[in-house]
């Protein structure tokens, strides 16, 4: 089991959608320090004005899609708070609904920059003191749009299958090493945090709060791979025992999922 009371918890995104409830949560589970990156300067006000009550804040603005903006940052992070005990890298963006031969290089790179480099790079700052302690979390928030090819959301569905390919082999190599440092990837489904409005589903769009509290459990638990809904876990098993034409008219004509993108228009 990993404690959140007594921890130093990072969590990126962490002043909107679902980064700032789980900020919430483990204050409220007692967390040492709850430290907060996120871009957008008048959030971290906001937020830690709302937090203040529950326990220490430190906020960070800073953008994660430049490298060097990460390294900096985490080095005041642990000159100021000490070792970070729980990561969460929850930041994340999609750039729009357009298909792939429309998308721009620009695009490309900000999404894959943000949503997967940068989570590289601040979990190799923080992995070495978590090694040297052989203690700490890594909680890599993915998407079921790392597990299913969806039109409209092909740069998206790249960066969030890197994770998850990124996350599970850093997982097995700690494995490997005998080290106590744990690794939960979170692959959930479309949430209700704005940043898809638009979406259309046949499958119900997953509500903040609920989703946030199964994502901190899941650290708590140590759990592995964390599909919300659980039935996402089943992706990979019917993308295994089916043709890929027949898994394409299943779930892409009769479920519609491959429509889900075609109503987006995402935050303004």
């Amino acid at each position: 089991m990993t404690k959140i009371k007594g921890k130093n918890v990072l969590i990126t995104g962490g002043a909107s959608g679902i980064g700032k409830i789980m900020g919430r949560m483990v204050l409220e589970k007692g967390a040492k320090s709850l430290i907060i990156w996120d871009i957008n300067p008048d959030a971290l006000a906001a937020t830690k004005e709302e937090f203040a009550t529950k326990g220490t804040i430190h906020t960070y603005p800073v953008n994660i899609a430049d490298s060097n903006a990460v390294i900096a940052t985490y080095q005041r992070v642990k000159e100021k708070c000490g070792c970070v005990d729980i990561l969460i890298n929850c930041a994340g963006i999609v750039r729009g609904n357009k298909t792939f031969d429309q998308q721009t290089v620009e695009d490309i790179r900000l999404t894959m920059d943000v949503n997967t480099i940068a989570p590289m790079v601040l979990t190799l700052q923080v992995l070495p003191d978590m090694l040297r302690r052989n203690c700490g979390h890594i909680c890599n928030i993915a998407s079921a749009g790392g597990m299913l090819g969806n039109p409209k959301m092909s740069v998206y569905g790249a960066s969030k299958w890197a994770v998850i390919g990124w996350s599970e082999s850093m997982r097995i190599e700690l494995q490997q090493q005998k080290s106590n440092v744990r690794v939960t990837t979170v692959a959930p489904y479309f949430i209700s945090t704005g940043m898809f409005t638009g979406v259309r589903s046949v499958f119900p769009i997953l509500k903040p709060e609920p989703t946030a509290k199964k994502i901190i459990r899941a650290i708590e638990r140590n759990t592995i791979f964390a599909g919300i809904p659980f039935k996402y876990h089943f992706i990979r098993f019917w993308q295994a025992i089916l043709p890929l034409r027949l898994f394409d008219f299943v779930f892409g004509t009769v479920f519609g999922i491959y429509r889900t993108m075609d109503y987006f228009t995402g935050r303004k």
